[in-house]
């Protein structure tokens, strides 16, 4: 009697630990991959740091060539970012420039110069050079060549911002190196072989 059950049990064992293999492969199959498609997004990194959401993705035009975006979006409402082209250190030590860069020795290149999905504003109070961004979201993108193979390299980029509102400055994010993986050129379907 004790064997039936210990075989009843082992089979019972048995078919449970076939169904959990079966749902790994198919979660691992299922599972989200890069689609370097015209039109598509690829995320890269996340984090919050300084009451600010940063998101970077990888963007293929419908031309085929690539963005490196970040959109940065302040956590407390109300609070604005600073104009891209301010300097790099504000205005009388206020503010600083919101920035998506790559180091100089990156093999990611930029193609192109960074953009902004909306123009800064001249705020009301001086110092008026001090450029903002309208409250909420700022997306940046900076055109760039993938690097040359068909394997993905693991880089950094830079990013910088500065949250404020009216009357309170977070403390800033300079230069903050980000881990991405980016894909090699060869890695990447040409246009014309796309459906």
């Amino acid at each position: 009697m004790y064997k039936k059950r210990g075989l009843a049990l082992a089979l019972r064992l048995a078919a449970v630990f076939e169904a959990l293999a079966t749902l790994i492969v198919l979660a691992v199959a299922c599972a989200p991959s890069a689609d370097f498609a015209p039109g598509n997004s690829t995320p890269l990194a996340a984090f919050d740091e300084a009451e600010v959401r940063v998101a970077v993705s990888l963007e293929r035009t419908l031309s085929g060539d690539f963005l490196l975006t970040a959109t940065f979006t302040p956590l407390r409402a109300g609070f604005h970012l600073y104009g891209k082209d301010i300097p790099a250190k504000g205005i009388d030590g206020v503010g600083r420039p919101t920035l998506l860069a790559l180091p100089a020795d990156s093999p990611l290149q930029a193609s192109g110069p960074l953009t902004e999905n909306l123009p800064p504003q001249t705020p009301p109070v001086d110092p008026r050079e001090l450029l903002i961004y309208p409250a909420g979201p700022v997306i940046l993108s900076l055109p760039v060549n993938l690097p040359a193979g068909d394997k993905s390299q693991k880089i950094e980029i830079l990013v910088t911002y500065m949250s404020c509102n009216g009357t309170t400055c977070l403390r800033p994010i300079i230069q903050k190196a980000v881990s991405i993986q980016i894909p090699g050129a060869d890695q990447i379907p040409p246009l014309e072989s796309l459906p």
